[in-house]
């Protein structure tokens, strides 16, 4: 193990994950993300086996509700879902009851009748993830809520960018694009700032 990495682990140690939800990297601490990235360090391995597949979640089920259409984040929850022995559900809005009025609130209650664990979601509504947790008793996983977060693919981009770098304290990095509006960006910036990156932003005029 390397010196860095030595120190991070040694950060880390003896802490263990307590919250119900991931809902926002605004809301974690910088040794909380750094046990998020330090645990899926671990788990990239698994990736590289002929049968990629552990049994951390074995007897688990993870319902994905998505409200917006994303193959690509649905697929990887799914895949990670099951590289890990978890059963997985699908839901989406096309076809389902809340088209037809049903609100968030009863979709989430009739999902946990099924006695699932976690709910990942995704909508066009900011704060709907936050919403959604206060309702359920089965942990809640923000995939993107309007333009507020998504604080699984900033964990990801913070990861390819110190594995890149082999750290983040101390980088210089320019989110470009259309930062307002951008709840990647948005997460990106409270998880790079916790871990002592220094952020510039480029945006369009408004």
């Amino acid at each position: 193990m390397s010196d860095k990495r030595q120190a991070t682990s040694d950060k880390t140690k003896g802490l263990r994950w307590t919250k119900k939800d991931l809902l926002s990297l605004e809301e974690l601490s910088k040794e909380e993300i750094e046990l998020i990235l330090q645990t899926t360090d671990s788990f990239k391995e698994v990736s590289t086996r002929d049968v990629k597949k552990v049994p951390a979640l074995r007897g688990k089920t993870i319902a994905n509700l998505f409200f917006e259409p994303s193959t690509r984040t649905r697929t990887s929850f799914e895949l990670a879902a099951k590289r890990l022995s978890a059963d997985t559900v699908n839901f989406s809005s096309a076809g389902s009851s809340t088209s037809k009025g049903e609100s968030l609130r009863d979709t989430a209650k009739n999902i946990e009748a099924m006695h699932v664990d976690t709910i990942v979601m995704r909508h066009s509504s900011s704060g709907s993830a936050e919403y959604l947790a206060r309702s359920v008793r089965a942990g809640v996983i923000n995939a993107g809520d309007g333009i507020h977060e998504h604080p699984t693919q900033g964990l990801l981009d913070i990861f390819t960018i110190k594995e890149k770098k082999g750290r983040i304290e101390g980088i210089k990095v320019c989110l470009v694009g259309d930062i307002l509006h951008s709840r990647v960006a948005r997460s990106n910036i409270w998880g790079l700032k916790k871990l002592g990156a220094k952020i510039t932003v480029c945006g369009r005029r408004h």
